[in-house]
């Protein structure tokens, strides 16, 4: 009897790693389709031909695609937990979502640390020494050359990330010398950190700037202006610059590619009024304030909790990202409002996300590496996904560390050194704080100072940003933008 209630049992297990191994090929199947189709969209379109470099390509292609998908994962990780404790606690006993258990989720959470790893240490090295690799002097030239000289590389890489990675933790810990227990995890606990220091930088500047991307991509209200006057006006413009461009050859004031750039301009704005004369009444006056309304909300809700986190942090150990450990998954409720506080949590959750990768775009430093359709080579493909996996993975850590959500870090996320440390987190809540307060009253202040500026007559001496970027778009009478 004790022998079959044995057998029964190992079924049982191997069904359930059976099930979970599905459902995590099925999820990861889906991103990778996914992010391959968004890595198409923006690739530069290269030539067909079956040559070493297409090769080389394909696979820097694949691995790519590959990196962007466990990106997804991260990002996903964290609301997937939160919205399957929920379902477990609203549904204990339902057998449609026996499936959904602890189990799986920590199995999510153990692959995406692995997969996260895997990518940033070694495939995406790989994919850039492989496509910049020629093969060594004397050598055949081929695959096999670029392979080998590929994997020298990696091997000279890893040399000195172990070394610097060794005499970092000598400084620290002077007893520890197990490579596997401590030194690649204070490798990858170094880059979680750099990662949320990047989310720390990224994401006030993106959640002042999600104002500005979501202006642009919406119809603003037309008050006080005639639209049909600026299209009529641009359409002027627009046939005296195709004239002006047929007779070249008696004009010397512009050359060719002057004009077709202006042209393709005045076509660009044309376009844009005419979007908005077709605008309807409802998407002119009542999207664009509700949306700006609600971006506001959740911008505001964000800082709160933020400072709800640091007085937590002051009183209640337990606050702390690396504290004591909650009830299992399904056992209890992680908001005080139930499934509505879950949801909220989940929205801002993917809030952050979209603002911090928005914010990533807007930094200078980084401003080179925004991708376009169709012409984005893949040296920059390979450094946009690095970028966003870097990002992805931080963002779980970066949401309990806030304290906008309370679920806690399993797997190697909540392993990480310096979670523990009192003064990183509470200095981390207080720098978000404070740096996305002074961005956003940046932003909604920057037209007051502006006309400060003007009437105390400092605005010739280029003291504000703003100031600049307004006269640089500001729309002139018929339509157009003028140029300084």
């Amino acid at each position: 009897m004790e022998g079959q209630d044995e057998v029964s049992a190992r079924e049982q297990h191997f069904h359930s790693q059976v099930r979970e191994s599905t459902i995590c090929f099925l999820l990861f199947a889906i991103l990778y389709v996914v992010s391959y189709f968004i890595i198409k969209r923006y690739k530069r379109k290269s030539d067909e031909q079956e040559d070493e470099d297409a090769i080389v390509n394909r696979i820097s292609l694949f691995l790519s695609t590959f990196t962007l998908a466990v990106s997804g994962g991260a990002v996903l990780l964290l609301p997937f937990s939160i919205i399957s404790n929920e379902i477990l606690l609203a549904f204990p006993q339902n057998y449609y979502i026996q499936w959904l258990n602890g189990s799986l989720i920590h199995g999510l959470w153990n692959l995406a640390s692995l997969f996260s790893n895997l990518c940033l240490f070694v495939l995406m090295p790989f994919a850039f020494f492989f496509l910049e690799s020629e093969g060594f002097a004397g050598l055949k030239k081929g695959i096999r050359a670029r392979i080998l000289e590929t994997l020298v590389m990696l091997l000279l890489l890893a040399l000195l990330i172990l070394g610097m990675v060794w005499v970092a933790s000598a400084l620290i810990d002077s007893d520890a010398a197990n490579l596997w227990e401590f030194y690649l995890p204070y490798l990858y606990s170094c880059i979680s950190l750099m990662g949320c220091l990047l989310l720390l930088l990224c994401t006030p500047v993106g959640l002042s700037r999600m104002f500005t991307v979501m202006g642009q991509l919406l119809v603003k209200p037309a008050i006080l202006e005639d639209l049909d006057e600026q299209i009529y006006m641009i359409t002027l413009e627009e046939e005296a610059l195709q004239r002006r461009l047929h007779g070249l050859s008696s004009s010397v004031e512009y050359n060719v590619m002057e004009l077709e750039q202006e042209l393709e301009n005045v076509k660009t704005l044309k376009t844009k009024l005419e979007r908005r004369k077709k605008a309807s009444v409802w998407e002119r006056n009542l999207v664009y304030p509700a949306v700006m309304v609600l971006l506001l909300i959740e911008t505001s809700i964000s800082v709160l909790l933020v400072a709800c986190n640091i007085l937590c942090l002051l009183v209640d150990e337990t606050a702390m990202p690396k504290g004591t450990r909650g009830p299992g998954i399904g056992s209890a409720s992680l908001s005080t409002f139930g499934f509505v506080g879950a949801a909220l949590e989940i929205i801002l959750i993917f809030y952050l996300m979209v603002s911090s990768v928005v914010g990533f775009y807007s930094l200078r430093f980084f401003g080179n590496f925004t991708p376009k359709k169709d012409d984005t080579t893949m040296t920059k493909i390979i450094g946009n996904c690095v970028s966003i996996l870097v990002l992805s993975s931080a963002l779980p850590v970066m949401s309990r560390t806030l304290g906008i959500t309370r679920f806690d870090l399993l797997g190697d996320f909540g392993r990480f050194n310096w979670l523990g440390n009192f003064y990183i987190v509470l200095s981390y809540n207080l720098l978000f704080a404070i740096v996305t307060t002074l961005c956003l009253i940046r932003k909604f202040t920057s037209a007051v100072r502006e006309e400060l500026f003007k009437a105390l007559g400092l605005h010739k001496l280029h003291l504000s940003d703003t100031s600049r970027d307004s006269e640089t778009t500001k729309p002139s009478a018929n339509g157009h933008q003028k140029a300084l």
